[in-house]
């Protein structure tokens, strides 16, 4: 072998030596880069329930080294095996910043199966005739589950007190969190929080009803933290009739629920959680208050 050739093989292993671990750094878990603006905003990598998948995370934090208590944003999703592909990172400016002038770390994990995350769908609901909503929400709340459990570890966080936030399959994520047994989980808010809604793409009309209500009741059966349940009077995934039968039926079970049905938001009730604080601000400040 000539003296050229084989500084050509160590400079080609020196290469991909050096992708690999560029790769190794890119996948590694926790902070991804530098911190940004007043808010502190940071990519994260998080494990999710298997351990595997990398949860795509944006963390913000108040000034600080803290400890801060944790709430964990979760976002909805789509059966849609295409538009999950296409999921963007979920942004939530007015409640980030709510809950960090609050004094809270926030964190908002993109969960597996969706957008860049990606790896294996977790949530599958089945069909209308035979939805499993109880399972599809505690598949959900593993994946939440498993963000508080890391976060929890760092240092700038609190061992206790964290609040997992959700929307519509998110909220119902965080209400099948109530019956897990994790420490650091002081209570839940479910904004617009369910599976099911507007089926055949019509307003008003769930999936499976009487499913969605029974789930609700078996998850108060084994409820450990308390529920908020916030709906606006127009959301259209989700009826005031329904959403009421829900959050009563969790309490009928055991759980300890409240529950607020706010004035109609936009042109839908269901996107509530993307309103200013004003809509639903006075309510998750009392429901905070009653976890200290």
């Amino acid at each position: 072998m000539t003296r050229n050739r084989l500084k050509l093989l160590i400079s080609f292993a020196a290469l991909l030596l050096f992708g690999v671990e560029s790769l190794h750094a890119q996948a590694s878990i926790g902070p991804q880069g530098p911190e940004e603006g007043v808010i502190r905003r940071q990519a994260w990598l998080i494990p999710a329930q298997d351990r595997i998948t990398l949860m795509r995370t944006t963390m913000f934090r108040p000034r600080g080294a803290g400890p801060f208590p944790l709430a964990v944003i979760a976002h909805g999703s789509t059966q849609n095996e295409i538009r999950r592909a296409e999921f963007r990172a979920p942004q939530y400016p007015a409640l980030t910043e709510w809950l960090v002038a609050h004094g809270y770390a926030v964190a908002v994990p993109q969960r597996p199966g969706h957008g860049e995350t990606g790896g294996p769908y977790y949530e599958a609901q089945g069909g209308c005739a035979d939805a499993d909503y109880a399972k599809a929400g505690q598949a959900a709340a593993a994946s939440i589950a498993a963000a508080i459990d890391f976060l929890s570890r760092q240092a700038f966080v609190k061992k206790s007190g964290a609040v997992a936030l959700g929307h519509s399959a998110g909220g119902w994520g965080v209400l099948a969190l109530t019956t897990q047994t994790l420490r650091p989980l002081a209570g839940v808010v479910a904004f617009a929080g369910g599976l099911g809604g507007r089926a055949d793409d019509v307003a008003g009309k769930n999936c499976a009803p009487d499913r969605l209500v029974a789930a609700s009741r078996t998850y108060g059966e084994k409820a450990r933290a308390p529920a908020l349940w916030l709906y606006a009077e127009n959301d259209s995934y989700f009826s005031p009739a329904l959403s009421r039968r829900m959050a009563d039926a969790f309490r009928a079970g055991g759980g300890r629920g409240t529950y607020e049905l706010l004035p109609p938001v936009g042109s839908d009730g269901h996107e509530l959680i993307f309103a200013p604080s004003t809509a639903w601000g006075p309510a998750l400040e009392r429901f905070l208050r009653s976890l200290r």
